[in-house]
């Protein structure tokens, strides 16, 4: 069938993929480079002591920051679900997304407050803020299936995630220069130049959001409860319903699998790339920065090229190459020794890096009931935020008995190679087939 293009929908994915475009910066400014680097200059060289009740261990600043991590996203994948099957119910997937939209964009403005020494408020805010991030995503990704033509599905996601890749760079290479040049705009130190540069993110994904809660419409399918029960009522049971009727959906069941485990290295890698290469290799800011930077504009390419491969290899088996070069950059990242060795690095992480993303969120919204797009998008943030806890966790513990983070590094291979025999048990047709009779 052809494709059901028009000026409305060519505008609602256009305004959909603008938000790929405004959040991205969070992503990559205060997620995966600014904040980090700014985060590690605010800890103490010498680490810091946690107590809690009869527990005291001394961690470092990237063990903290992997810390940080993991519990925002432990507290966003155990709601997301509930909230999703809420939303499908009263057909109020802008509004969820609305909220933690905000959430995140007033708690990121407010890192600009944190000063030297302030490193637990600045972990503070950023659970916050990450929160909000990681809360709006499966309200966004729930609009793919809505908003894309039928079996333009890859390309319409890689054109989100290319664009926030796009967004996120030149923000993020607008923070280079006011970073390295702070006294060319009138600011008269480095650090307040991070702290507005920290600001400028919240301001950049609060105004361009805005476009997709204007022109992206909304599939309501509300539904009334026969037994008078609350909405929030309805969500916990409906997710638990939906638990039980995984059975029904085997290929979605095990892709769901896969995407847990091939995503913790995913994330591990995102997350922690800019405190590793601090840490491990003792790199420059400005290298740290400049090699991030450009894997921003790679990954743009990245996410088109797997988009264009998927239509034309299929989507499964171009996510399959898309691990296998994933086993072979960590591969090489446990070598690295050089700044050169670390931009090279950087170019093959973001070739690779959007085309896998783009792909594994096409083919889980090939495979989901549309009619259930919020709950089911639940469950994929879910398994996406389970996987960025126990990668981080597991990075931060390993680096802190081993004094030694490379060896962190080792354990991703185990992610994408289990993550690969998964995959394999995937029908992909027979569950587009499931999907669209449910």
């Amino acid at each position: 069938m052809k494709p059901s293009w028009s000026p409305s929908r060519n505008r609602a994915i256009i305004s959909w993929c603008l938000y790929d475009w405004a959040n991205s910066a969070f992503a990559t400014s205060i997620l995966a480079v600014i904040l980090p680097l700014y985060f590690a200059s605010l800890v103490p060289g010498e680490g810091v002591t946690v107590r809690w009740w009869w527990v005291r261990f001394t961690t470092t600043a990237s063990a903290l920051w992997a810390y940080g991590i993991s519990f925002s996203l432990l507290l966003t994948a155990l709601t997301a679900p509930i909230l999703g099957a809420l939303a499908d119910f009263s057909g109020s997937k802008k509004r969820f997304l609305f909220g933690f939209t905000y959430i995140g964009v007033a708690f990121t403005l407010l890192l600009y407050f944190v000063r030297d020494g302030g490193y637990w408020l600045c972990l503070g805010l950023f659970i916050a803020a990450n929160i909000g991030f990681a809360g709006s995503m499966p309200f966004y990704n729930a609009f793919l299936p809505e908003v894309a033509p039928e079996g333009e599905m890859d390309w319409v996601s890689g054109k989100g995630y290319a664009l926030g890749y796009l967004g996120g760079g030149l923000l993020l290479a607008l923070h280079v220069l006011i970073i390295t040049y702070h006294e060319y705009f009138g600011i008269p130190d480095r650090s307040l130049g991070i702290r507005i540069s920290l600001a400028s993110v919240g301001i950049w994904w609060g105004v361009f959001a805005i476009p997709l809660f204007l022109w992206v419409p909304e599939v309501r399918c509300v539904r009334s409860t026969s037994d008078g029960a609350s909405s929030l009522t309805y969500g916990f049971a409906r997710f638990f319903r939906t638990l039980r009727h995984f059975r029904d959906y085997p290929d979605l069941f095990w892709f769901l699998l896969a995407f847990l485990v091939y995503n913790d290295g995913i994330q591990t890698v995102i997350a922690m790339a800019a405190i590793f290469g601090k840490t491990a290799l003792g790199l420059d800011t400005q290298t740290l920065i400049g090699t991030l930077l450009m894997t921003q504009f790679v990954a743009l390419f990245g996410a088109l090229l797997f988009g264009r491969l998927a239509q034309r290899i299929k989507t499964k088996v171009a996510l399959m190459l898309s691990l296998f070069l994933w086993i072979g950059i960590v591969t090489y990242a446990y070598f690295l020794r050089s700044s050169l060795e670390f931009w090279i690095l950087g170019g093959l992480v973001g070739l690779i890096l959007g085309g896998s993303q783009a792909i594994s969120r096409s083919l889980y919204g090939q495979l989901i009931p549309r009619a259930r797009s919020a709950e089911f998008f639940g469950f994929f943030t879910i398994s996406a935020k389970f996987a960025s806890i126990f990668g981080p966790l597991i990075f931060g513990l390993v680096t802190d008995l081993s004094e030694n983070p490379r060896n962190a590094i080792v354990s991703l291979i185990l992610f994408f190679v289990v993550g690969m025999i998964m995959l394999r048990r995937v029908d992909v047709e027979r569950g587009r087939r499931q999907a669209r009779e449910a």
